[in-house]
């Protein structure tokens, strides 16, 4: 109840606030908004973990709800002027991510996880692109133009319908302290996902030019697609050779130099055009197996520090959601979601018939793998240069198809661990007190 006063009062201040400062500078009341979904996030995360969901779904729900989709508080170009907060948050993620991966377990799982992804990105590029090709003579998209150019749309959708993300995946297994078999192997399937998502959406653009019509595929947007894989990786590669040389030279203001080289990650990717998340994978990666000694510090720091980013990230992206289009393309998203859904579950019982894959994995391992954020918004982006007459209408609905997995995503993935029995907050939180109540220690299961 008091998390639900204290709500309440930050949305009051916020209102007055947002009328008092409707004409000042932009910096000034984006750092207030940045403030003011920090803190309404926070608490927000505490109702979402007291009502047994994941905090991540609190902070998202917090900043839809204060965005300019809904009660206005947060305006518009406020949130598109902190999106580079958000991407440094990303970055930070993204080390979290990648540091988490190592040679040998990559290795020592290699069969579980090409059988676990083959599944997951096959099945739904498959079976999306097969079923919305057979509507596509109904899809609002491409009902007007031929049949190439829905055959490529419907490619494009099934790629985007293999995405995963390892951000919401890291976040959910610093969130619940998960780091059991079933975690891993899910954080590595959807790094997998994200990068081959991006050279399947490259062979799809360069392949496509022969089905479309003149002038309805910009195929170059193919060759900026493979670029920004490449230079990313190589860019990440960089960046943890210079952390791991850094690290190894200062044993102080580990955090803060975390935050610059997060700052300069977003930055070089913005002036590059290239994907932070991949540069950010590729250099918490590089430090965990070829600087262990500095990975180990830079995980424990960035363990240390995950609340505000997390916070923060989840928070700006539940304010930049945009659910305008659902009241006109509802049942086409609902149809893209059911069969994503429906492909990944069957892609996962399908990589369960190989003895490498658990059980577990094969039965829940798909509720782990809804989440999309990042490389798909990415693709998302070059789908709308890739088709100049209609590519605008594509990326929204795509967008809007992500932002309904974004938020189920993180409910799922708790469900997908405590039916492994991998997650360690449970009994935290049943041994937590609710509105100064006592401490009750949980026993024999009850």
């Amino acid at each position: 109840m008091r998390s639900i006063a204290t709500l309440f009062a930050l949305g009051l201040m916020m209102a007055f606030l947002h009328r008092v400062t409707a004409g000042g500078p932009l910096e000034a009341r984006a750092t207030l908004a940045l403030g003011f979904l920090l803190l309404a996030a926070y608490v927000g995360g505490e109702v979402a973990r007291r009502a047994r969901l994941p905090r991540l779904t609190g902070y998202l729900l917090i900043g839809f709800a204060v965005g300019p989709a809904w009660l206005g508080l947060v305006r518009r170009e406020e949130v598109d002027a902190l999106r580079f907060i958000g991407d440094c948050a990303v970055a930070l993620i993204g080390l979290a991510a990648g540091s988490e991966l190592t040679l040998d377990a990559l290795r020592q799982s290699r069969l579980a996880l090409a059988r676990v992804a083959s599944g997951a990105i096959g099945f739904p590029f498959f079976i999306v692109s097969l079923v919305m090709l057979s509507v596509g003579p109904w899809f609002p998209l491409t009902r007007h133009q031929p049949v190439g150019d829905a055959v490529v749309v419907a490619l494009v959708l099934g790629t985007l319908a293999a995405a995963s993300s390892p951000v919401v995946t890291m976040a959910m297994m610093s969130e619940l302290d998960a780091r059991g078999p079933v975690a891993r192997t899910l954080l590595g399937v959807t790094v997998v996902q994200d990068i081959a998502v991006a050279i399947l959406f490259t062979l799809v653009l360069v392949f496509g030019r022969a089905f479309t019509s003149a002038g309805a595929l910009n195929v170059a947007v193919a060759g900026t697609a493979i670029l920004q894989l490449v230079g990313s990786a190589a860019a990440g590669a960089l960046l943890g050779f210079a952390l791991g040389r850094y690290l190894s030279l200062v044993q102080r203001d580990t955090v803060l130099f975390l935050v610059v080289t997060a700052f300069v990650a977003a930055e070089v990717a913005r002036l590059m055009q290239l994907e932070t998340l991949i540069i950010a994978l590729a250099a918490g990666f590089y430090l965990e197996n070829f600087a262990p000694a500095e990975g180990e510090r830079l995980r424990r720091e960035l363990k240390r520090g995950s609340l505000p980013v997390y916070v923060a990230f989840f928070a700006l992206t539940g304010a930049g959601l945009r659910v305008g289009v659902l009241a006109d393309l509802w049942p086409w998203i609902l149809l893209l979601v059911g069969l994503r859904l429906v492909s990944l579950r069957y892609g996962l019982l399908w990589a369960g018939r190989h003895p490498s894959v658990t059980p577990a994995m094969a039965r829940d391992g798909w509720l782990g793998l809804i989440s999309q954020a990042g490389m798909a918004l990415g693709l998302a982006q070059l789908a709308r240069r890739a088709f100049p007459e209609w590519g605008v209408s594509l990326e929204t609905l795509i967008v809007a198809m992500i932002g309904v997995h974004e938020v189920a995503g993180p409910i799922c993935f708790r469900m997908a661990l405590v039916r492994a029995g991998e997650v360690t907050e449970e009994r935290r939180d049943a041994e937590t007190p609710v509105d100064g109540g006592p401490v009750v220690a949980a026993r024999d299961g009850l």
